[in-house]
């Protein structure tokens, strides 16, 4: 079997969040990491160099491919703040017309700063894609 390329590893999310060089995505990073802890009921774990991610679900292709991930997560990549929404975007897409300025790719969710949405809809988005997710879910 094929392993992911990203994989949970032992890094401090922590240690990576204070590295966020801009303060103003480092402090929106904060405030989505206790968004996602709430929501999740889980600590956050560093998925390869840059995502922090919550919980951990397996995945089956039709291809036979198969591994784990993270049920949800975030990354303060260069451009955007990245939110991983695990389940898409068509489950929430009530949310979505409401959330604010947002762009979105397959399972992407990307912001330039929280200030352009509406905190509480994100929430609800987060916890929507996690509830969705929990029949896949592998480990607390």
């Amino acid at each position: 079997m094929e392993e992911a390329k990203t994989q949970p590893t032992k890094e401090s999310v922590s240690g990576f969040l204070k590295k966020v060089s801009d303060k103003d995505r480092r402090e929106d990073c904060l405030k989505v990491l206790e968004i996602m802890k709430d929501v999740t009921g889980e600590e956050p774990k560093m998925w390869g160099s840059s995502i922090v991610g919550f919980g951990r679900y397996h995945y089956k292709y039709e291809s036979g491919r198969e591994g784990e991930s993270m049920i949800t997560g975030f990354s303060p990549r260069k451009g955007d703040l990245t939110l991983y929404i695990i389940g898409g975007f068509e489950p929430v897409s009530d949310l979505m017309a409401r959330l604010g300025k947002h762009k979105i790719g397959k399972s992407c969710l990307y912001l330039k700063k929280l200030a352009d949405v509406d905190a509480g809809v994100l929430r609800k988005i987060v916890e929507k894609s996690v509830k969705g997710m929990a029949d896949k879910r592998v480990y607390k």
